[in-house]
């Protein structure tokens, strides 16, 4: 029986999923607006920092005041309406949540909210790869112990690259390398929230007029989000992230096969089992052809000369040699996908893509020369963009992660394109978010070590 189908029958036998939303902002957004049109689903609370904002974003997608004029997430369960809080601890510990959804985008928050869903015993959906890169790896421990689901959200692009490169490992084939599309120039790492619009083609009148947080703009053009996402998928697929940070090579989906495969037979790969980010932009600023940006893909290579006779007949684009093609995705829906993995949880019990492992970083990496003195402003900021490395390479190095470089204040000059370390900044040690990501260095930095000595 489907997924829709099982759905439908919860909502006949009157025991919907119980959905409890984190963040009202543009990804939670989009999910309010599906929720309602989902049979089997109640959508019991949403909690947001700020409740007028959450109303009004519920408003926005179409929903109707008395829709979510519950005073209480018990009488919302009742009623079947939907109650919203500011009390996100409340919500999670409430008796009427099945399934979490984190949608902050903040890394101390995602990491306070899987702790304490671990703690309830709440499934969770992590929308939030900021966290989840952060502290993934440990809080995906941390969720086996407890007995729940720690899941990627269905319509982010990590998720969509995981359920490709799964769809490849099930039919037998091997994953050479696996990533997602974004426009790309090599002077964007530079970029600042006072420059952002220029890059976009924004002009002041639609900036003004418009919902725009330059921050977080920025951090998508300026490479940190494509580095995180690449990061939690390695984490997830067990893929391994490039020594040197990302290429973003041009490339469009006819050349996804040629270019992604191993340097030794024409490609740009230092190894198989990689993740890649490509741009729809030729260095020289032109479109690329048939480009990838709001999609995700998987390279895979034919195991046998039956398959890559398969492969030409059933006419896969492959490189030239035949035995490397490409699946891809050309688009994702975010927020309107979500339910996929509410779903999936519930009537399945599985994850849409789930970190397994430590494999890749985000260091927080200088965008220019910064003094002593300075104090960090995070992702999209001026000071800092993420770089992906591999997690190994991070502890070597003692990176401090893009998610902890907010507000902390350099106590070492730092040349421009070198990763801040640990020993470059004051820190409080006591922060949750600081607290749980040292104590899985030290967890992950004694397993390697252990794992060295045999």
């Amino acid at each position: 029986m489907s997924m829709f189908a099982q759905l439908q029958r919860r909502a006949q036998e009157g025991r919907p999923v119980r959905v409890g939303l984190i963040g009202a902002g543009k990804f939670g957004s989009m999910y309010l607006s599906q929720a309602p049109r989902t049979a089997g689903i109640h959508l019991v609370a949403v909690a947001d920092l700020s409740p007028p904002r959450a109303k009004d974003s519920l408003r926005r997608v179409g929903w109707a005041d008395e829709r979510f004029a519950a005073a209480s997430l018990e009488r919302a369960a009742r009623e079947g309406t939907t109650c919203v809080t500011d009390d996100a601890d409340g919500m999670i510990a409430s008796p009427f949540i099945d399934i979490v959804i984190d949608a902050t985008g903040s890394p101390a928050a995602g990491i306070h909210h899987v702790l304490k869903a671990c703690e309830h015993r709440k499934h969770v959906v992590m929308v939030n790869v900021e966290a989840d890169v952060l502290a993934g790896p440990y809080l995906a421990r941390r969720a086996a112990e407890a007995g729940i689901i720690y899941s990627m959200a269905s319509g982010d692009q990590p998720a969509l690259i995981a359920e490709l490169v799964d769809w490849a490992r099930t039919i037998g084939l091997e994953v050479v390398c696996a990533g997602k599309g974004t426009k790309y120039l090599p002077v964007y790492h530079a970029s600042t929230p006072e420059t952002v619009w220029g890059h976009y083609g924004f002009t002041d009148e639609q900036v003004a007029g418009g919902d725009f947080n330059p921050q977080m703009f920025n951090s998508f053009l300026d490479g940190t989000k494509s580095a995180l996402e690449m990061a939690a998928v390695a984490n997830a697929c067990g893929l391994t992230p490039p020594r040197d940070g990302l290429a973003f090579p041009a490339c469009g989906v006819d050349d996804l096969p040629s270019l992604l495969r191993p340097v030794a037979e024409g490609g740009i790969l230092a190894e198989k089992g990689t993740v890649e980010v490509v741009s729809s932009l030729e260095r020289d600023g032109r479109p690329v052809f048939r480009d990838l940006r709001w999609g995700v893909y998987a390279v895979f290579e034919a195991p046998s000369r039956y398959v890559q006779d398969c492969f030409a007949q059933y006419g896969l684009k492959t490189d030239s040699t035949g035995r490397y093609a490409a699946t891809y995705k050309p688009y994702h829906l975010i927020g309107l996908e979500l339910g996929i993995s509410v779903a999936s949880i519930a009537i399945r019990g599985e994850s849409t893509g789930a970190t397994t492992d430590w494999r890749g970083d985000v260091a927080a990496t200088a965008k220019r020369p910064l003094r002593a003195g300075e104090r960090l402003d995070g992702e999209g900021g001026f000071t800092v963009y993420g770089k992906l490395m591999p997690a190994a390479d991070a502890l070597v190095q003692d990176a401090v992660p893009i998610g902890l470089a907010h507000d902390l204040v350099l106590k070492n000059d730092v040349p421009a394109g070198r990763p801040v370390r640990w020993a470059d900044v004051t820190f409080d040690a006591t922060r949750e978010a600081i607290r749980v990501r040292r104590e899985m260095e030290a967890l992950f930095r004694a397993e390697m070590g252990a794992a060295g000595s045999h």
